[in-house]
């Protein structure tokens, strides 16, 4: 009788024994998957945006990396095939940039705000991981370096600097306000964009009394390829999506932004690239607005530098602020180290005497962008919706 009730001691005591251990077991699987959870969460993305911006920021910072050199060369780009066909070439080019960056937006929202580079590289692997870092690094170096040698142009023009000088100086400045993070640059390019939007429709209001309908009304194939290039560039703003999508901090807020952020300089461009071809059809300036000059003297050569001093500005502040931010990221650097990398390159190649703004532009776009913006991201989307 006692040792049947030991026995049953006994096995009551082994089930309870056995059931501690299958929770403690179970307890430290969960902490485990825990663990992990939060060790992939990190790896995603290691950029924390230094202060939360608002969709009007956001939007002007996305409209700021658009409006700048590419608009600049437009009108020159479209002057090459003719009014109608340089109108159809800027929509479709506008309707297929934007469908990959909202990919770009998708993904990122998906990955917790992840960069460019690191969507590439969890989605296609570490060969396209580096296709996509290599591929921002050479559009943006080529970018930035266009930018300040049109700077020290600009600076030169209406300051009566020397140009190296004027393009060191404008360097300074701009590369100080990436530094100071996404938080300035917002403020800074809010109001800068509201600024050239102004200036832009006062030279559409100068130039339209001499518009000549017949000025654009041709035709021709050869430039076609050199226009979609320059469209391109002009509208790609992609690398800086992520940024903005955390500053948000909203997938439905941002993907209205970014909508917006394609339609309204879509919209610029044309009425820009309209005005311009009706006033001087086949002679369009390669800078366009150097043409005001021809027709208005001393107040042209004024307003037609402001405007590269504006959309420039506001250009070389965004593609240097996503490039930072893609630095730190895919290189697992710190912020100094990753500014110097983006920002100090360029400037030693300008003051080595490469300054030829349109080459350098045109090599920038030819050679990053169209991989970058276009063909990377439907390749990844097209890779994450088959395997699944």
């Amino acid at each position: 009788m006692v040792d049947s009730r030991v026995d049953k001691i006994s096995v009551s005591q082994k089930r309870k024994l056995l059931k501690r251990k299958r929770l403690r077991r179970e307890r430290l699987l969960l902490q485990l998957m825990r663990k992990q959870i939060k060790i992939f969460t990190l790896r995603i993305s290691t950029i924390k945006v230094e202060k939360p911006i608002t969709p009007k920021e956001g939007l002007a910072i996305l409209i700021g990396t658009q409006v700048g050199a590419g608009v600049l060369g437009l009108p020159y780009a479209a002057s090459k095939v003719g009014l109608i066909p340089g109108f159809g070439i800027l929509i479709g080019v506008m309707l297929l940039m934007l469908f990959t960056a909202l990919i770009v937006l998708k993904l990122s929202a998906e990955m917790r705000g992840a960069q460019m580079s690191t969507i590439a590289q969890r989605t296609l692997g570490k060969a396209g991981g580096w296709t996509m870092y290599l591929s921002i690094v050479l559009m943006s170096f080529g970018a930035l370096l266009a930018y300040v040698a049109g700077m020290g142009s600009v600076f030169a023009s209406l300051f009566g600097f020397n140009e190296t000088i004027g393009g060191f100086i404008f360097w300074i400045l701009a590369s100080l306000v990436i530094y100071l993070g996404l938080g300035a640059s917002g403020k800074t390019e809010l109001i800068m964009s509201y600024v050239m939007l102004i200036l832009f429709i006062g030279i559409a209001g100068m130039l339209l009394p001499h518009a000549k309908l017949e000025n654009g009304l041709y035709v021709e194939v050869g430039g076609m390829l050199s226009m979609s290039g320059v469209a391109i560039f002009s509208l790609g703003c992609h690398t800086i999506i992520p940024d903005v999508y955390k500053g948000i901090g909203d997938y439905d807020k941002a993907k209205k932004v970014v909508i917006g952020a394609f339609l309204i300089p879509t919209l610029i461009y044309t009425v820009f690239m309209i005005v311009f071809l009706l006033v001087f059809g086949r002679a369009t300036p390669q800078i366009a607005t150097q043409g005001l000059e021809a027709i208005y003297d001393g107040i042209g050569n004024i307003i037609g530098n402001s405007i590269p001093l504006i959309a420039i500005t506001t250009s070389y502040i965004g593609v240097g602020l996503a490039q930072q931010s893609n630095t730190r990221e895919f290189l697992r650097l710190k912020k100094p180290v990753a500014w110097a990398l983006t920002t100090i390159p360029p400037i030693m190649i300008y003051l080595l005497g490469i300054k030829n703004f349109a080459d350098v532009l045109a090599f920038a776009g030819d050679t990053g962008d169209m991989l970058a913006f276009i063909i990377l991201p439907i390749l990844i989307i097209l890779v994450k919706k088959f395997s699944r």
